[in-house]
């Protein structure tokens, strides 16, 4: 536990200080970096390899005059999220997530997603950091449970799913719904998830893969192992008891 503070909070305040050199140190030498925003879709992403490549495209993007606020950092074992808020001089904002597979506390490849912030919120939230062993709300249902936080005014959860889940089964009668109708934005923590959607088509998502889940799905435990998943963008009302 006391590794993980220490990478969230040395990783955080490397950020919020543009202070690259900080952030490279956290890399391995061999390290992965892939981008996908508006002008490199998730087909043709932004993907350099090694600690320099990475190094000059972090120094390009710190060099720009903009704020970096961390508003949210989970750490489990050998991965790791994050979501930063950038805000340009005339309070246009750009949010990414990030997804980080460790090794002995190094990263050695960081995935993330850039997306524009149109909201228009003026006063910057508050840094927050916190662990789903302090969860807002704890949803629990047959092989499986949904831990919620609530921060900043987002929610982000931490799915946890055991062998022989499927929400056809054990979410369906609380949802009353024939599919699941929540779209789902999911990093893959651990096992292995199977998806069938509305047209028949099915695929899966292993550790260490991120996920876009769009409505009118079943979802399934593949194999023995637990799935855990982390998930920025399911509705609060996922597995809610409606009684």
């Amino acid at each position: 536990m006391e590794a993980a503070v220490t990478l969230q909070e040395e990783i955080s305040r490397a950020i919020e200080s543009r202070d690259v050199d900080a952030i490279l140190a956290r890399f391995d030498n061999d390290a992965d970096y892939v981008l996908i925003d508006q002008t490199r879709p998730p087909s043709e992403p932004l993907a350099l390899h090694g600690r320099d490549a990475i190094g000059r495209s972090l120094r390009d993007i710190f060099a720009q005059d903009m704020r970096h606020e961390v508003q949210q950092f989970v750490v489990q074992g050998d991965h790791a999220a994050y979501v930063e808020r950038c805000t340009y001089p005339d309070d246009s904002k750009v949010m990414v997530m990030s997804m980080l597979d460790l090794r002995s506390g190094r990263i050695v490849r960081q995935s993330s997603v850039q997306a524009w912030d149109e909201s228009g919120t003026a006063t910057p939230p508050r840094t927050q950091k916190r662990t789903f062993a302090d969860a807002d709300e704890v949803r629990t249902f047959e092989k499986g449970r949904v831990e919620l936080l609530r921060m900043n005014g987002n929610d982000v959860s931490r799915a946890v799913f055991e062998p022989g889940w499927r929400w056809s089964q054990h979410v369906k009668p609380i949802a009353g719904t024939d599919l699941c109708t929540y779209t789902h934005f999911c990093y893959i923590l651990s096992g292995t998830l199977g998806i069938r959607m509305a047209d028949g088509s099915e695929f899966e998502a292993a550790q260490g893969e991120t996920i876009r889940i769009a409505p009118g799905h079943d979802a399934w435990v593949v194999g023995e192992q637990t799935v855990v998943l982390l998930d920025w963008e399911t509705s609060g009302d996922y597995a809610k008891d409606r009684d």
